[in-house]
């Protein structure tokens, strides 16, 4: 009986000792799903981009006269929290 009751006081005094503060690891983690869904969808956007203008970022082609033009930022509502996205300005065909 003794061994268990030192067990159990050893077991409290590490409970005592370390302790998670559950609100900043759940503020943590949001954070960390917010910027990696933000980072997602303006890479997706990018791609999408790239691939309707045929030529990357900062690039020129024979049936683009102009480079990429930019970006707008839009508000996007997550359940991970608010992200921004740059959406793509897509030039005119020359």
């Amino acid at each position: 009986m003794e061994a268990k009751s030192k067990e159990y006081a050893a077991s409290s005094v590490v409970r005592n000792f370390v302790s998670i503060d559950e609100g900043k690891t759940q503020s943590h983690v949001n954070g960390i799903v917010r910027s990696t869904v933000e980072e997602t969808l303006n890479g997706l956007l990018d791609a999408e981009a790239d691939r309707l203008c045929g030529v990357c970022k900062y690039e020129r082609s024979e049936s683009w006269k102009d480079t990429r033009a930019g970006h707008y930022d839009r508000k996007l509502q997550t359940q991970a929290g608010e992200v921004v996205l740059k959406v793509p300005n897509r030039p005119q065909r020359a």
